[in-house]
């Protein structure tokens, strides 16, 4: 889970704890301390959470390499092979189907 989102989750978790620790009685103290030690737990909680969510942002961002480019004269032998290919491939088509050639 990002971190953010267990930031969130824990403040929801801390104000309901909260509620139910100012609604519940008076009359049972014990019940009562282990919600304020509950509390305590996701403060706690919380407080490690966004520690280690510090430290992750201060990491330093990874180089960017720059985008690698074909060479004219790359670019040159891959027009001619490609031309070549499509020559095959109508001088087999031709071949094929003789009648059915185009002529320019």
């Amino acid at each position: 889970m990002k971190a953010n989102k267990a930031l969130k989750r824990l403040a929801k978790i801390e104000a309901l704890v909260s509620d139910v620790t100012e609604r519940y009685l008076a009359s049972a103290p014990h019940i009562r301390e282990a919600l304020h030690d509950a509390k305590a737990a996701v403060t706690r909680a919380k407080e490690a959470v966004s520690l280690h969510a510090s430290s992750r942002t201060a990491k330093t961002p990874p180089v960017k390499h720059s985008k690698r480019r074909i060479s004219e004269e790359g670019m040159k032998r891959i027009i001619a092979a490609t031309k070549k290919r499509w020559a095959l491939k109508r001088a087999e088509a031709a071949k094929a189907a003789p009648g059915k050639a185009k002529q320019k």
